[in-house]
C-alpha cells in the first residue's frame, strides 16, 4: 500500500457525537481539522441511544446505592445487568475499581463535577444546534417515568423526590397524561411523573448529517480509516491510519469511544475503560405519536424513545469486551417486554447493539495529556454521550485555543487514574 502523508493544525481520531462536535468546534474556531472515522456507517453508542438528554443524572453510577442494587438487577434475576462468564477477565478488576470509586468522598466529589457540566449541556447543544442550523432536532419537553405496580411507584417516587436531579425538576402527572400513557400501553399504570427540564433529539441520523455537513461546508475533512498510532514527531504529532497514510498535525484528539484506552497504551496511560454494551430494538411500524416524550418503564429498566425514524426499546447494562459476539437473549427479551406492555411496536423489528464507552468513576476523560505536547482526549461519557457531546465538544475548543472552558475540566483529567 503506498504511503501518504498530510498535514493539518488538528487531528480529531472518532466519528462518534463527541468527536464529530469537538471536529466541529475546532474548525468553526479556524483551525483546520481532519477527522478520522473508521466506520463506514453510524455504528457506535452515539447512534443507537434512547436521544434523552439526561440532565436529571447529576449523581454518578459510581455508587453505593448502584452496588447495593446489583444483585436484583443481574440478567439471569430478569434485571438489566449482565456479566457474562467469558468476559469476566474485563469486568471483574473493571467492577473493583468501581467499588472503590463509589466510596462516599469520591461520588461527592463526582456528583459536584458532573452536575456542573449536566448544567450546561442543554445551553450547548442549543448553540451548536443553532450554528448547524438544525434547531428542530432539540425538543425540550422532559420524559415521563412509568411504574407498573403500586409497590414500585411508592418506593420510585420517595427514591426521586429526595434525589440531586440538577437542573431539572418532576411532578406528578396530570390526569390527562395518565390517559395518554394508558392510551399508548393499553393498561393504566400504577404510578407516573413527569420530568421537567430534559429534552430529546428528535433524529440521531438527522443530527449525524447536519453536524458533518456544517463541517465540511467549513472546510473540515473526513478521512476514513482506523488510527494505528500516535507518536510525537518532532514538533508535531503523527497519526498513522491502517490505510497507509500519515498524518501530521500540531493538536490531536482522542475521541475514539472504548478504542480509546488502547490507543493512549503506548503513550503510557493505563486507561481503566470498558465496553458497556446497551441494546435496542426498533420499529417504523407504530402509532406511537412523535409528539411523545421518552418514557422511562423502571420496573423493566427500559427506555422508549419516539424517533421521526420510528420507536426504539432501549436497556441492558452489559460489560463485556468491545469485540465479544452480541447475546440475542437482550433482544426477544425487550420483544417480550413491548409486547407486554402492549406498545405499538409492530414488524419489522430492527436489532441494535453498541458499545457505551465507560470508566469505573463513571465520569467523562476530558482534557490534555500533561507529558505529551498537543495531545487531547474526550471520551468515557457512558450513558451520557450524547447529553454531553455538544459541551465537551466546546471545552475541547477552548483548551486546543488556550482559553477557559464553560465547564472545569479538571476533575475529568485521566491524571486522575494515576494518584
Amino acid at each position: 500500500m503506498k504511503k501518504s502523508q498530510s498535514q493539518y493544525i488538528s487531528v480529531v481520531v472518532g466519528g462518534g457525537l463527541v468527536g464529530l462536535s469537538c471536529a466541529v468546534n475546532l474548525q468553526a474556531r479556524g483551525i483546520a481539522t481532519c477527522l478520522i472515522d473508521p466506520a463506514r456507517e453510524h455504528r457506535p453508542a452515539s447512534w443507537g441511544n434512547a436521544g434523552h438528554i439526561a440532565v436529571e443524572q447529576v449523581e454518578p453510577l459510581a455508587s453505593i446505592a448502584t452496588l447495593k442494587s446489583f444483585p436484583r438487577r443481574l440478567f439471569w434475576r430478569g434485571g438489566a445487568l449482565s456479566l457474562p462468564l467469558r468476559d469476566i477477565s474485563a469486568w471483574l478488576p473493571f467492577s473493583l475499581r468501581l467499588m472503590m470509586a463509589a466510596r462516599p468522598k469520591r461520588f461527592a466529589t463526582g456528583k459536584a463535577a458532573l452536575k456542573a457540566a449536566l448544567a450546561e449541556a442543554v445551553p450547548a447543544w442549543q448553540r451548536l444546534l443553532a450554528f448547524a442550523k438544525a434547531e428542530s432536532l432539540l425538543v425540550q419537553d422532559g420524559h415521563y417515568i412509568v411504574w407498573e405496580s403500586e409497590a414500585t411507584a411508592v418506593k420510585g417516587r420517595a427514591t426521586w423526590a429526595k434525589a440531586d436531579t440538577g437542573t431539572a425538576s418532576c411532578r406528578d402527572v396530570t390526569d390527562a397524561e395518565m390517559r395518554e400513557i394508558t392510551e399508548l400501553t393499553g393498561i393504566r399504570p400504577a404510578g407516573a411523573i413527569r420530568f421537567l427540564g430534559s429534552g430529546q433529539i428528535t433524529d440521531l441520523g438527522q443530527l449525524a448529517e447536519a453536524l458533518e455537513r456544517r463541517f465540511e461546508a467549513l472546510g473540515g475533512r473526513r478521512h476514513k480509516a482506523s488510527v494505528l498510532t500516535i507518536q510525537r514527531s518532532g514538533n508535531s504529532l503523527s497519526i498513522a491510519t491502517d490505510d497507509g497514510e500519515t498524518l501530521l498535525a500540531q493538536t490531536a484528539v482522542v475521541a475514539a469511544g472504548v478504542a480509546s484506552g488502547d490507543l493512549l497504551r503506548p503513550l503510557g496511560y493505563t486507561v481503566p475503560i470498558i465496553a458497556e454494551r446497551g441494546y435496542h430494538i426498533q420499529t417504523q411500524n407504530t402509532t406511537w405519536p412523535e409528539t411523545m416524550p421518552p418514557v422511562v418503564f423502571e420496573d423493566r429498566s427500559m427506555i422508549v424513545t419516539r424517533f421521526r425514524s420510528g420507536l426504539r426499546a432501549a436497556s441492558f447494562v452489559e460489560f463485556g469486551r468491545l469485540e465479544s459476539p452480541a447475546d440475542p437473549r437482550k433482544w426477544e427479551r425487550l420483544k417480550a417486554h413491548v409486547k407486554a406492555l402492549g406498545l405499538s411496536f409492530g414488524e419489522p423489528v430492527k436489532p441494535w447493539m453498541g458499545a457505551r464507552p465507560t470508566l469505573p468513576d463513571y465520569l467523562p476523560a476530558i482534557g490534555r495529556a500533561q507529558d505529551l505536547p498537543g495531545l487531547y482526549y474526550a471520551f468515557g461519557h457512558q450513558h451520557l454521550g450524547l447529553t454531553l457531546a455538544a459541551v465537551t465538544g466546546e471545552a475541547i475548543g477552548a483548551l486546543v485555543s488556550g482559553e477557559t472552558p464553560v465547564i472545569n475540566t479538571e476533575p475529568f483529567s485521566l491524571e486522575r487514574f494515576r494518584k
